[in-house]
């Protein structure tokens, strides 16, 4: 088990959100605005040689901001949010390590695997990484896409994960109603995770205490990564030291 360093990017700048208010209007529960440039964080995250660290764009006019973190750490971060067939190999050549994708393969509610095979085929599965960030809804939990606001029709569950682990290299996955809330982790998304993991696999979302990072590690059976933000100190946070998480979780 892993920390992955994370840079969450709204409307330019590098933030902590609440995940469940991020929508298209004006209601974004924000949690954190960093001072600092996307490419300070990239530049934190090689000095710490930390890797497999991702960037999100969450929404449009963060694209700059993206590419400048991308160049900063060359080949050190994955980058994820508005990702397609067009664009996916931009990305990799400005020095995205992997690309994130999740809403571009749904058509309304269901997995277009067409789409996803070409994805998948044009860059290599070996550079692409499958977002299922998933909210809870009876006693499931849901992909869910659009800025996490939509509820697909797919579960995550044993099916699904054997079903997309063909077209990809790992997963990203965030409890989207626990994230930003520094309120504790899903476990039993923790637990279901754990008991597959057959590629890897990073969860995000709720982690707020040395004690949650403990958790993952016996419900994920210490094959479970994990990316903390709203907690950490670099993050306006006060109960995560990044260099204590960043020494300990290389």
């Amino acid at each position: 088990m892993k920390f992955r360093p994370c840079i969450d990017l709204h409307n330019g700048k590098v933030k902590q959100i609440v995940g469940s208010t991020l929508n298209t209007t004006n209601t974004v529960k924000t949690n954190f605005v960093a001072t600092k440039p996307s490419e300070w964080f990239a530049n934190l995250y090689k000095e710490d040689k930390l890797t497999g660290g991702h960037i999100i764009k969450l929404g449009p006019g963060n694209d700059d901001a993206a590419l400048n973190a991308l160049k900063a750490y060359r080949n050190g971060l994955q980058i994820g949010g508005g990702i397609t067939l067009e664009n996916a190999k931009k990305y990799i050549d400005a020095g995205a390590s992997h690309v994130i994708v999740t809403s571009w393969i749904f058509e309304k509610t269901k997995i277009d695997f067409t789409k996803l095979q070409n994805l998948s085929s044009k860059i290599g599965k070996e550079n692409l990484i499958l977002d299922l960030s998933c909210r809870k809804k009876n006693n499931e939990y849901y992909i869910v896409t659009n800025k996490w606001q939509t509820f697909t029709n797919e579960i995550v569950n044993e099916e699904t994960l054997d079903n997309l682990a063909k077209y990809c290299s790992e997963f990203l996955i965030h409890g989207v109603d626990v994230e930003g809330m520094c309120a504790g982790i899903e476990k039993n998304l923790v637990e279901l995770l754990g008991k597959w993991a057959k590629i890897p696999i990073t969860y995000a979302g709720g982690i707020t205490t040395e004690e949650d990072i403990s958790l993952i590690k016996k419900l994920g059976k210490d094959k479970i990564d994990f990316t903390v933000g709203s907690a950490l100190d670099i993050f306006g946070g006060n109960s995560l030291k990044y260099k204590n998480i960043a020494n300990k979780y290389k």
